[in-house]
């Protein structure tokens, strides 16, 4: 018998997170699936590497022998179900050795694998066909340069394998919600022409797919959980047949769950709110709807689904040359200029060398003489500190050319202004640039299969169906042009919470009203305009937007071309734009005065 509610903890974010999410799980006790997220683009290819190095690796083996070999006889009492895109590159070893795991614990759960996200093999093809980058207009890069070519697969898959008997589902490259979706779809037959089920379970699992992240974790009012960080819950999203969500966490651990960490997870790196897409739906969250129902329960409601897309995005990973990067530290008097002058005639040692060798100049040098300038930009508020961190970073086409600037950094100590220290350790070496092509696929150039302990599962994808039309949400209300009050300036995260994040080269920055009454004042001050100019210093193009969701009173503000690449192609300091939004909550807002003391009045 079908259960009409179903409970799904999310236990990773990304390669590398803690180990805290499933025993919090095995403790609480009363959850139905556990999901992982564990790949991003780059993840991919240092994945991929792994693999040229060895043929059986290649996937999160981590996630294998440290969270689920000592979990699996308790995952396997309790009749928890798991699914899990650690497979990264290599899904199917992945699966073999966890396998092998079970039979040594004298258990019988059924490993299934989603494989069909390599793309590898159609390269040659679409290098002849011209293919160019769905959002630079760059062209394909030379095919020998290529670290790793995957399409984002979705969650019917998924729920195949599971509505076959699968214990355990492990997938390559799928869209980070998926795993979620997939588990809903099994639970409740949800059909692919139930677009806003679709979308709904979608959004459950963009809440929980960054672990607690929307649990505490990186939360505007960090204060009200710094105390319990170290327990910090990991979050669960309860899912209805109906489409009802609730957001919550494992019980008796740290952390929150409110409005404010559920809104700043909804708006963390999702582009264009009305077109959310993803293979199985285009989702539309610009109606969403949260209410704190009991302390660390939130419902979500509003999600809709537009139409299902014809085409998988592939996101490629290729080699571009060689970075290297160093961190040190000056204090005293001028720490600031020693810092930068040390950095400067460091650089001109190592060019020196390159123009005795008749080599091309550095590509891009990054120097942040960080607690004075870095990302702030004309927003700094300049202090004239005694003590300084200064990176110093470059890119080049020969491996040789980074190994010289951190060697004549390294060799400047004895040479350079008074007062630098650093923390002893080995020079730092040079690693790959590794950058980010982007591009559509049609759905029907893939075979994506589904095999479960051996046996090939059949499935059936979803035919696309037409977008419904974007729509009309119309611009954010503004103050009346005559009213006579008492004003006062504050900054934004008086009366807004801000979550940022990136989208390859794209800086995203969500932010969401703490009252709707706030709301008028903060669209009248931070326009797009506004946002761009803060940073422009960051940017390397005009290009930018803002978008408005009336159903949680905020924004969400794109920067395109804002990270210097992005990822690990970047020199930048945050390459992922996770501090914009701290740099923009203190923004100054004019706002009546009696609205401010009215919400601090009742929320105190």
């Amino acid at each position: 018998m079908k259960a009409n509610r179903i409970r799904i903890g999310g236990a990773t974010g990304f390669w590398g997170e803690a180990d805290l999410g499933l025993p919090q799980f095995l403790a609480d006790g009363d959850v139905d699936y556990v999901v992982f997220d564990y790949l991003a683009e780059i993840t991919l290819s240092i994945m991929a590497r792994a693999r040229a190095a060895d043929a059986s690796k290649g996937y999160a083996t981590d996630w294998v022998d440290v969270v689920m070999v000592p979990n699996l006889s308790e995952l396997a009492r309790q009749g928890i179900k798991v699914i899990s895109n650690a497979g990264g590159i290599n899904p199917e070893q992945c699966a073999e050795r966890l396998r092998a795991a079970i039979a040594e614990a004298g258990l019988t759960l059924k490993v299934a694998v989603v494989v069909g996200d390599d793309v590898t093999g159609h390269l040659p093809l679409l290098e002849q066909q011209g293919v160019r980058d769905m959002f630079s207009g760059e062209a394909l890069p030379e095919l020998e340069s290529i670290a790793s070519a995957n399409a984002y697969l979705g969650a019917f898959p998924i729920a195949a394998a599971l509505s076959d008997g699968a214990d355990i589902v492990i997938t390559g490259r799928c869209v980070d919600s998926a795993v979620t979706l997939g588990a809903c779809i099994h639970a409740f037959d949800w059909r692919s022409d139930q677009l806003d089920l679709l979308a709904t379970g979608s959004l459950a699992g963009h809440l929980i797919e960054c672990g607690p992240q929307v649990s505490g974790g990186n939360y505007t009012d960090w204060e009200s959980v710094a105390d319990l960080l170290h327990r910090i819950g990991y979050p669960i999203a309860e899912v209805g047949q109906d489409g009802s969500v609730v957001i919550t966490k494992a019980r008796d651990t740290g952390g929150i769950v409110t409005e404010g960490t559920v809104g700043e997870q909804l708006l963390y790196e999702i582009g264009d709110p009305a077109h959310y897409a993803l293979p199985d739906v285009v989702c539309d969250f610009t109606q969403v709807k949260l209410a704190q129902l009991a302390p660390d329960r939130v419902e979500v409601t509003g999600a809709i689904g537009r139409g299902i897309p014809e085409h998988y995005k592939v996101s490629l990973t290729w080699f571009d040359g060689w970075r290297a990067g160093t961190v040190m530290f000056y204090a005293g008097r001028r720490a600031a200029d020693k810092a930068r002058i040390f950095a400067e005639q460091g650089l001109k040692r190592a060019r020196q060398k390159l123009i005795d060798r008749d080599l091309e100049d550095y590509r891009e040098v990054e120097i942040d003489v960080i607690g004075v300038e870095s990302h702030w930009g004309a927003a700094a508020r300049y202090v004239r500190s005694r003590e300084v961190a200064v990176k110093v970073a470059c890119h080049h086409s020969n491996k040789a050319a980074c190994e010289w600037l951190m060697r004549d950094l390294t060799g400047m100590v004895l040479a350079a202004p008074a007062g630098l220290f650093s923390f002893a350790g080995t020079r730092p070496k040079p690693s790959p640039v590794v950058r980010l092509f982007s591009l559509l696929i049609p759905k029907d150039a893939l075979t994506v299969r589904v095999i479960n302990d051996g046996k090939e599962i059949a499935w059936q994808p979803a035919p696309p169906t037409p977008l419904s039309p974007t729509p009309i949400i119309g611009e954010p209300p503004l103050p009346s042009e005559d009213l006579d009050e008492s004003m006062t300036s504050v900054p934004l995260e008086q009366l807004a919470f801000a979550r940022s994040g990136d989208k390859g080269d794209k800086a995203n920055i969500g932010v969401m009203a703490r009252d709707p009454a706030f709301l008028p004042w903060i669209a009248r001050t931070l326009t797009a305009q506004a946002v761009a100019e803060r940073f422009k210093h960051l940017m390397t193009s005009d290009d930018y937007d803002r978008y408005y969701l009336p159903g949680i009173h905020g924004f969400n503000f794109v920067l395109h071309n804002a990270l210097g690449g992005g990822g690990v192609a970047s020199l930048r300091s945050d390459p992922q734009a996770k501090c914009f939004a701290q740099l923009l909550l203190d923004f100054p807002i004019e706002i009546p005065s009696h609205l401010v003391d009215q919400h601090h009045a009742s929320h105190c």
